[in-house]
C-alpha cells in the first residue's frame, strides 16, 4: 500500500489524538456523564469521515447531531476558543461548513421514509406522530 493512510484530527495536545480512517469500520460507542463532549467527539468524528468521503450512520435520538447540516457561523466565544486552539494546534484550513445529512422521517415529507407498520412504532410514538393529548391516547 503505497501513500499514507487518512486520518481524521480528533485533538490535539502536545500531541496529536488520530482516528485512522481504515480502522473505524466498526461499531463504536462513546459513553460518559453529562458534560463530557460525547456529542462533539461523535459530530468531530462524523465530519471528518465525512470530508474523507466515507459514509456514516449515527443514530440520533434526541437531536443533538442535526445541526451537522449546517454550517456554523463566527461567534466571539468561538473565535476565542478557535484562537487559543490555534496557538496549539494547527487548524489546517478551518472553515465553517455543513456535512451532507439526510435525516429518516416517519413520513417521508422531510427527509428519507421509513418504512413501518403502527405496530412497529407503538401507542407512544403513535401518538406523538399524530399530536394527541392524553385523552386521545387512552
Amino acid at each position: 500500500m503505497t501513500g499514507e493512510t487518512p486520518t481524521v484530527l480528533l485533538g490535539k495536545g502536545e500531541t496529536a489524538v488520530v482516528l485512522h480512517a481504515g480502522l473505524a469500520n466498526r461499531h463504536g460507542l462513546i459513553a460518559g456523564a453529562t458534560g463530557t463532549g460525547k456529542t462533539v467527539s461523535l459530530q468531530v468524528m462524523a465530519e471528518g469521515l465525512s470530508a474523507l468521503g466515507v459514509p456514516v450512520f449515527m443514530t440520533d435520538v434526541k437531536g443533538d447531531l442535526s445541526g451537522i447540516s449546517q454550517p456554523g457561523r463566527e461567534h466571539p466565544k468561538i473565535d476565542e476558543r478557535l484562537a487559543a486552539v490555534g496557538e496549539v494546534a494547527d487548524m489546517g484550513g478551518f472553515a465553517f461548513e455543513g456535512s451532507p445529512t439526510v435525516l429518516w422521517d416517519l413520513d417521508g415529507a422531510h427527509g428519507h421514509p421509513i418504512r413501518t407498520t403502527i405496530t412497529d412504532m407503538g401507542p407512544a410514538l403513535l401518538s406523538r406522530l399524530m399530536d394527541l393529548n392524553e385523552t386521545q391516547e387512552g
